[in-house]
């Protein structure tokens, strides 16, 4: 369907010796802007591994995964044997002539192949040579996003009251390490239109976790205030994050932000009093009486449908919105629009969705 038609880097080479998510979607992103991606992938073991995570109603037959084609959209693929002089002199040849090249080695594996910045950058000194690891450049330890997610802190404050908790359902880690590379990389271009000269980009996912905790590092750190298990509740702002369910049976939730967004919610369920009593003042005396104050909701909010409440709550501009799966999601057009296609060389269609979604005007 949509393909995006900024074409900005149109003149960028990319090289991309990464698999799995973070580097791939960093490759990606520059694809979607016109780069020319070449992915560079291991033909000893078939390439990047999500190739062969497949879900089980997926044909075992078809060269890839679903999972894979998330973020390799438009790439050259290359299969090599970094280990062999041939294959890897290929590759230090389009170093010499790449801006970028996107690396996730293990600790010690671009070094030991003299694939290591060092030496690829005095191969090229323009290049910029971005690298992602799980907890820094020389640590050996294997990492993998939910591994980071459990040791940030992330998992601990993820789930519902009294329950065992849960990772976040993608691989959020990766991603958020995918925009800090791409800053990272993007900084390094400006840098290089002024002194012509390339750099070394790094990050961790490890890092990254800890540096995307925002308010709830801030409520720690400020407040000693240890965030638990609150489902899809706000630490800081109720109501917030509620769901409730409709006369029809659909499931809504809460993002009143204000304490206009509240008293204007009162308004238009009917129930004006709510907003004047004591209990419910500010948003403070909210927090302490989250419970009854959801449950008062929940009455007003049961009669009604979900289209007129949703109507009502567009006119009264109070935050709301439906509980949508994935079906419901790309049942909308402008969801429609962001999927990207792509046929194979074998013939076989391929989806996924845009990963740039901002716009540029001149």
């Amino acid at each position: 369907m949509h393909s995006p038609d900024n074409q900005i880097f149109k003149d960028l080479k990319v090289i991309e010796l990464a698999s799995v998510l973070a580097g791939p979607a960093v490759g990606m992103f520059f694809a979607e802007l016109g780069a020319n991606v070449i992915k560079i992938e291991n033909k000893l073991t078939g390439g990047d591994v999500t190739r062969h995570w497949k879900l089980p109603e997926e044909p075992v037959d078809h060269s890839s995964s679903a999972y894979f084609y998330a973020v390799n959209w438009h790439k050259q693929h290359r299969f090599m044997d970094l280990t062999q002089p041939d294959d890897r002199q290929q590759l230090l040849d389009l170093v010499k002539e790449a801006d970028i090249l996107i690396a996730n080695f293990k600790a010690g594996a671009a070094r030991k192949l003299g694939l290591d910045s060092r030496l690829l950058r005095e191969l090229n000194p323009r290049l910029i040579y971005a690298s992602i690891s799980a907890y820094g450049e020389d640590d050996p330890r294997p990492g993998f996003d939910v591994a980071i997610q459990a040791e940030t802190g992330w998992i601990h404050m993820n789930g519902e009251p009294d329950r065992p908790p849960v990772k976040l359902p993608v691989a959020l880690m990766d991603l958020l390490a995918a925009h800090q590379l791409k800053s990272g990389i993007l900084t390094a271009l400006y840098n290089r239109e002024k002194s012509g000269k390339g750099a070394e980009v790094t990050v961790s996912l490890f890092d990254t976790g800890i540096a995307s905790l925002a308010n709830q590092a801030a409520n720690w750190l400020n407040m000693g205030h240890l965030p638990g298990r609150m489902g899809s509740l706000h630490p800081n702002i109720a109501p917030y994050g509620e769901i409730f369910e409709t006369l029809d049976g659909k499931l809504l939730i809460l993002a009143t932000g204000t304490a206009r967004h509240f008293e204007s919610l009162c308004e238009l369920l009917e129930i004006p009093e709510i907003a004047k009593d004591a209990r419910f003042s500010s948003n403070q005396q909210r927090l302490l009486h989250r419970p009854a104050l959801a449950e008062m909701l929940g009455a007003a909010i049961k009669r009604f449908t979900a289209a007129d409440l949703l109507q009502k709550c567009l006119e009264f501009e109070v935050p709301l919105a439906p509980v949508r799966n994935l079906q419901e999601v790309f049942e909308l057009p402008e969801a429609r629009d962001m999927i990207l296609e792509e046929i194979h060389p074998d013939g076989s269609l391929s989806r996924r969705v845009q990963t740039v979604v901002f716009k540029i005007k001149p």
